[in-house]
C-alpha cells in the first residue's frame, strides 16, 4: 500500500504526464497536415524552443541518471572530462554547423531529414546513401530509445518499490501515444518545457544538497577521504565482490588505491564532444528553426543551459556519496542517486515535480528518437524506394507502423535492469558520431567530397564502432579508447582518401554549394 508521501510525489508527475499529451493532442491537428509538418514542423521554430528542445533531447535520462551516477561512483574526474568534452562540442556544433546546415537544407532540395540531405548534396540517382544512413539511423535510435526505457524503469521501480519491467513498459506506452499524435511540433514544445523542469530541478537538488551537508568546504572535507574521488586525473576505486557489489566496513564504503588517470582516459572522455556533429536530434533543430540569423541566439541559450545542467548533474552524484555513502552499492544502482536525494530532501509533492524532471529527461530524448528513426524509415526507404508514389497520408500510416515496432525491439534491449544506462548512450552516441558526424563536416566544408567518399566515410565509421567496441578494445592499453575516437579518424580518413580518387561532384552539385556559401 502507498504511503501518503507516495501518493503526492505520484500526483504530482501524472499531471505532468498529463500535460505532456495535452501537448500531443494541441498540435495534432497541424501536425499531421503533411509529412513536413510531422517530421520537421514546417520550419517554424523559434530561437528559444530551437536551443533548448535541442538540448533536452540530446540529453535524455543519461543527464539526471547517467552523469550524477558516474560521479557517484568513481568521482570527479570521468565525469568532469566528459561534461568539459560534451560543453566543448555542444559551442563548436552550434557556431560551425548549425547555420550551413540550415541554409545547405533549403538549398538542396528543402531536405526534411538527415539521410535526405545527404542524399541530395551528393546527387543520387540510385538512394545508396539514403538507405545506409536510414538504417544506421534505425539501429542507433532504438539503442538510444532503450536507454531512455531503462530510466523509465528504473525510476518508477525505485520509487514505488514495484517491478522494473512493467514500469518500463509503461513508460514506453506513455512516450509512444503523443509522439504518435503531435510529431515533430509537439515533441520540440514539450522539449521546450521539459527543458525547463529539467534545469530547475538539478539547480534546486544541488542547492538544498549543499546545505544539507554543511556546505561546499564541509563537504569536501569528507570527501577528500576517499582516494582519488575529487582529483581531476585521477578516479576512487570501488572495492567489491564478485556480483559487483561494493563493500561495507563499519557503515563506510570500502575503497582501494585510487586509479591514476592516463591520457586514453582523458581522450576518451574529451571525444564525447565530437558525437555532436553527427547527432541527428540536434541536427534536425538547426534545419527546422525558422530564420538562420536567429541561431545566434540559440546557440547563447543552448551553450548556458548545458554548461547550467550538466555541472548541477555532476556535483549532484559527488555530494551524493557524502550525504548517502552506503546506500547505492553497485554501478548501476548509483544512477538512482538523483532520486534518493530528491525524495529525501524535498517535500513529497516536490519531489513529485523533481521526478518529473527524469521524466522530462528521458521523455524529451526517446520522442525524438523515435521520430526520427520513424522518418528514417517511413519517409526514406518506404517512400523513396518501396514505393514511391506513396501518399502523404500512407507516409503517415507507415511511420507510425515503424514507431510501434521500434518501440517493441527497444522494450525488448531494455529488458535487464542492471543495464548502465551510461554504457548504453555511449555506444550508441559513438555510433551516431563516427557515422555522420564527418560526412556533416565534409558535405558542408569540402565540396570535393564525392559520393563514392560520402557511402565509404559512413560505412567506414559506424563499423568501426562495432568492431572497435567488440573487438579491438579487448587487446588494452590504446585500444580502451573510446570508440568514437579512432571511429570518427577512420571515417574521416575514408571520406578524404575516396573522394580524391573517385568521380567528382556534378556541376549542378557545385552550383548548388556556390549558391548555399554566398546566402
Amino acid at each position: 500500500m502507498m504511503t501518503t508521501d507516495k501518493i503526492f510525489i505520484l500526483l504530482a508527475m501524472i499531471l505532468y504526464l498529463l500535460g505532456m499529451v495535452a501537448i500531443g493532442i494541441f498540435f495534432n491537428k497541424k501536425a499531421n497536415e503533411s509529412t513536413d509538418n510531422y517530421f520537421l514542423g514546417g520550419r517554424t521554430l523559434g530561437p528559444w524552443i530551437t536551443a533548448m528542445s535541442a538540448e533536452a533531447s540530446d540529453m535524455s535520462g543519461w543527464l539526471m541518471m547517467g552523469l550524477p551516477g558516474v560521479a557517484y561512483w568513481c568521482g570527479l574526474a570521468s565525469a568532469v572530462q566528459t561534461a568539459i568534452g560534451l560543453a566543448v562540442g555542444t559551442y563548436l556544433n552550434w557556431l560551425l554547423i548549425s547555420k550551413r546546415l540550415r541554409r545547405y537544407s533549403t538549398v538542396f532540395d528543402d531536405s526534411i531529414t538527415l539521410p535526405e540531405f545527404f542524399s541530395k548534396r551528393f546527387g543520387e540517382k540510385k538512394p545508396v546513401i539514403l538507405i545506409i544512413s536510414s538504417l544506421f539511423i534505425l539501429i542507433f535510435f532504438t539503442v538510444y530509445a532503450a536507454s531512455c526505457l531503462v530510466t523509465f524503469g528504473k525510476l518508477f521501480s525505485a520509487l514505488f518499490n514495484v517491478k522494473y519491467i512493467p514500469m518500463m513498459i509503461l513508460g514506453a506506452v506513455i512516450v509512444l501515444i503523443y509522439t504518435f499524435m503531435g510529431g515533430f511540433l509537439a515533441e520540440s514544445v514539450s522539449d521546450f518545457f521539459q527543458a525547463i523542469v529539467m534545469v530547475i530541478a538539478l539547480i534546486a537538488i544541488v542547492s538544498i544538497s549543499i546545505y544539507k551537508a554543511g556546505g561546499v568546504a564541509a563537504m569536501t572535507e569528507n570527501l577528500k577521504q576517499i582516494p582519488g574521488f575529487l582529483e581531476f586525473f585521477a578516479s576512487a576505486n570501488p572495492v567489491t565482490d564478485s556480483s559487483g557489489v561494493q563493500q561495507v566496513v563499519n557503515n563506510a564504503p570500502v575503497f582501494g588505491e585510487k586509479l591514476p588517470g592516463s591520457a586514453i582516459a582523458v581522450l576518451s572522455a574529451l571525444a564525447w564532444g565530437l558525437g555532436y556533429f553527427g547527432m541527428p536530434q540536434v541536427l534536425l533543430r538547426f534545419m527546422a528553426i525558422r530564420k538562420e540569423s536567429e541561431l545566434n541566439r540559440s546557440r547563447r541559450i543552448a551553450i548556458i543551459w548545458v554548461t547550467i545542467s550538466m555541472a548541477c548533474a555532476v556535483f549532484i552524484g559527488i555530494i551524493g556519496r557524502d550525504l548517502l555513502p552506503t546506500t547505492l552499492l553497485t554501478a548501476s544502482q548509483s544512477e538512482n542517486i538523483f532520486i534518493l536525494l530528491s525524495i529525501k530532501l524535498l517535500p513529497s509533492f516536490l519531489a513529485g515535480l523533481v521526478m518529473a524532471g527524469i521524466l522530462a529527461a528521458a521523455m524529451s530524448s526517446s520522442d525524438s528518437y523515435l521520430l526520427i528513426a520513424a522518418s528514417a524509415f517511413a519517409k526514406n526507404i518506404y517512400h523513396s524506394v518501396v514505393k514511391k508514389d506513396a501518399t502523404d497520408k500512407q507516409v503517415m500510416r507507415m511511420s507510425k507502423i515503424t514507431l510501434v515496432v521500434i518501440t517493441l525491439i527497444a522494450i525488448v534491449i531494455s529488458l535487464n535492469e542492471n543495464s548502465v544506462i551510461f554504457k548504453i548512450v555511449s555506444f550508441a552516441w559513438a555510433g551516431f558520431g563516427a557515422t555522420f558526424g564527418p560526412l556533416v563536416l565534409f558535405s558542408l566544408f569540402w565540396k570535393k567530397t564525392t559520393r563514392a567518399g560520402a557511402i565509404a566515410g559512413m560505412l567506414s565509421g559506424g563499423i568501426s564502432v562495432f568492431v572497435w567496441k567488440l573487438g579491438i578494445s579487448k587487446l588494452g592499453g590504446i585500444f580502451t579508447v573510446y570508440e568514437l575516437l579512432p571511429s570518427f579518424i577512420i571515417s574521416c580518413i575514408f571520406i578524404a582518401v575516396v573522394s580524391l580518387f573517385t568521380e567528382k561532384p556534378s556541376a549542378e552539385t557545385i552550383k548548388k554549394i556556390e549558391i548555399a556559401n554566398t546566402k
